[in-house]
Formats: C-alpha cells, structure tokens, sequence
C-alpha cells in the first residue's frame, strides 16, 4: 500500500480484502452504513476513535492502524520498536527464557516477514550447511527452508514442507496486504520450479519436518505462539516456532542418549 492514500480507500481496500461489503462492516461495528460510504468515499474524514475502531472489526495488524490514522491526520497509536529497545528488555528476557528452556530441541522467534529475531543453540540442526549468503542479516526462516542453497534439499518431505509452507504465506499475503511478503512469496514460489510439483498440504495437524542431519533422519513438528495481547507494533509482529520431536529416536538423539 502507498502511504499517500486516503483513509478512505486504504478502509475499503482492508474491506473488501476481509470479503464484507459496507452493510457487514456497517452491522459489525455498530455504526451507519451511510457513514461507512461517506468515510469511504471521503465525504467525512473518520475520528481517531473511528479509525481505531473499523480497524478493530477489519482485523488490521497494528503497523496498518497507524498508516490509517496518518492517512487521516492524526498520530499513530502504537509504538514500534526494535527488540533490543530497552522498554522491551522484559519482553525480549522472557522470549530468551521460553527458548532456552526448550533445549535440546530447537525453538527460534520471527518477525512477521518470516526475519530470524531469537534462536536457541538447537536451530543450528537446520542452519548447518547452508549458503554462508543466506545467514547474512536479516535472515529470512521461509527463504532459508525453501532455498536450494539452504536446508531444502535436506529435507526428505520438500514437497510436502513447501505444500504447507506457500498457501501459508499466501493466506498471510492476503490477510497483511504486505507487498513484502508478496515479493517473498513469489521469489519462493520460483525455488520449487526445477523440484517438481508441491505436494497437497496435509491434513493432519501439523506437517512433518523431515530432515537429514549427519547421516540421521530427524522428524519433527513445531507449534507456534504469538503474543495475545500486544499494544505494541514490534510484540504483535513477533511468532515463536518450537521444534518438537516427533518420534522417540529423534527425541533421544537430541537429548544425546543415542551415538
């Protein structure tokens, strides 16, 4: 989205991108669907509350809230951050703790552009090996997976990882309207040209992570958590992706009981 866009037309963008027509939006947010028109249109310039609000029932993350409330002259309402800001030690502390924790197994923390922002000492099970070009900062997690000069072609399910992996980052393409993530995805769209068709994402609960590591096959699944509260546009960016073993000999060699 360019910054210079009326409110009204990023709203109707963010409107249509969530499938609801004025009068959904209108009922959703307990207001006129006349003033939906006329905001939209730009026959009324929205208040801040207003702004926050129809954002609020358009689900927009909060970095797109404030380039609303810019759009409509008023000051952003969230912070943003680098994580190394002093104000979100505690945060950053706490990030740190979940991860050390989850050792022997690997757990790292992301940016919503998929940018390697924490790791434990496990993630180097998926890092050993790969392109020295690709751990240049900022290191991009779905880049890393998908590239072939990164863990790709150690995975033993690519085609599988990569069935589950893009319709991912299409659906978060189209929730964010991040023009970021949209390159992102199509520059990783184009690594499985010459590596055969990707694979139907599964059905079960979570994908298997198939992976080769020094002559053994390790499995995994991982979960992720995000912060589900946050006022702050750095906190709601943030995703934490724990590795789990998914079998008994992967968890014992991690935990150093098999030679």
């Amino acid at each position: 989205m360019r910054d210079d866009r009326p409110v009204g037309e990023l709203l109707r963008e963010w409107r249509h991108r969530r499938e609801l027509s004025q009068l959904d939006l209108a009922i959703q947010a307990d207001v006129s669907a006349r003033h939906v028109s006329f905001v939209e249109t730009g026959r009324t310039i929205p208040s801040r509350s207003m702004v926050i609000h129809l954002a609020e029932h358009l689900g927009v993350p909060l970095r797109e809230r404030n380039r609303l409330l810019v759009a409509a002259g008023h000051a952003p309402a969230y912070r943003q951050r680098p994580l190394d800001d002093p104000d979100l030690a505690a945060a950053r502390g706490a990030l740190e703790q979940v991860l050390r924790a989850h050792e022997p197994f690997p757990a790292l923390a992301v940016d919503d552009r998929w940018n390697l922002l924490l790791a434990n000492s496990a993630v180097e099970i998926f890092l050993d090996g790969v392109d020295p070009a690709l751990l240049e900062p900022p290191v991009n997690l779905m880049r890393l997976g998908l590239h072939p000069g990164g863990f790709a072609p150690r995975l033993r399910n690519l085609a599988q990882v990569r069935g589950f992996l893009l319709p991912r980052l299409a659906r978060q393409v189209a929730r964010s309207g991040d023009p970021e993530l949209s390159a992102l995805l199509e520059e990783v769209r184009e690594y499985g040209s010459d590596g055969g068709p990707v694979a139907d994402a599964p059905t079960d609960i979570a994908v298997p992570i198939r992976i080769e590591h020094r002559g053994r096959e390790l499995c995994f699944f991982n979960t992720i958590t995000t912060f589900g509260a946050a006022f702050d546009v750095t906190l709601e960016e943030i995703a934490l992706e724990a590795y789990f073993p998914a079998d008994a000999e992967t968890a014992r060699h991690l935990r150093g009981d098999v030679q």
